[in-house]
């Protein structure tokens, strides 16, 4: 038998036509935290966009997709988070307003997937292996949700502009996340195939 194709999540362009997918799988209260979430992300993402060109909130919306299409995550905070986890990394927004305004767990869970500001002796190389060795120690939930962030941002790897950027991401996915996501079933079997569908990225095959 041939290997399984990959499952990919989304595009998901715009928050309305997600809504209306949920709203028979989630309670009132949680859809409405998560209006108050995209609502809140939009704005303080204003227009930036990601590496192919796409608005910054698809991929927000693909983290959420990923949590309730793949792993089944329905618990309010997680997806919460999901929406606002790059908000403290790339916009002035601080861990205090998301903690003053989506409570502590939120606020602890951005904190778990948000690079931290360099020290005073490390270059960003340095800085991000200190981030990505930080993550082998975070807690069930963080760690769900960093891995569907990554998925996201990974499932359509050859869209990267960047051909050096693909093969330094494929690499750090491989050495780094491959290896956590083995504390979670549906994780590893999706990475694993992930692996195998982007193995012409992997450069040190050919060293």
């Amino acid at each position: 038998m041939g290997r399984q194709a990959l499952r990919t999540f989304g595009p998901v362009r715009a928050w309305a036509p997600l809504r209306a997918e949920l709203s028979g799988r989630l309670p009132a209260d949680t859809l409405a935290a998560l209006d108050d979430a995209v609502d809140f992300a939009t704005a303080r993402h204003g227009g930036q966009t990601r590496p192919a060109g796409e608005p910054y909130l698809e991929h927000l919306l693909e983290t959420v997709t990923v949590l309730t299409d793949g792993v089944g995550v329905s618990d309010p905070d997680m997806l919460v988070a999901a929406v606002l986890h790059d908000v403290v990394e790339d916009t002035d927004t601080t861990l205090e307003e998301v903690r003053d305004r989506f409570g502590p767990r939120v606020a602890t869970l951005v904190a778990w997937v948000t690079k931290p500001d360099a020290r005073p002796e490390e270059d960003k190389a340095a800085t991000r292996a200190r981030y990505l060795a930080r993550l082998t120690n975070a807690p069930d939930d963080a760690l769900c949700l960093k891995l569907a962030d990554r998925l996201s941002n990974v499932q359509r790897l050859d869209t990267h502009p960047r051909p050096a950027k693909r093969r330094s991401y494929y690499r750090e996915t491989v050495a780094t996340f491959l290896p956590l996501a083995d504390r979670h079933l549906w994780y590893a079997t999706w990475y694993a195939n992930w692996r195998q569908t982007f193995a012409h990225l992997d450069d040190t095959a050919r060293t």
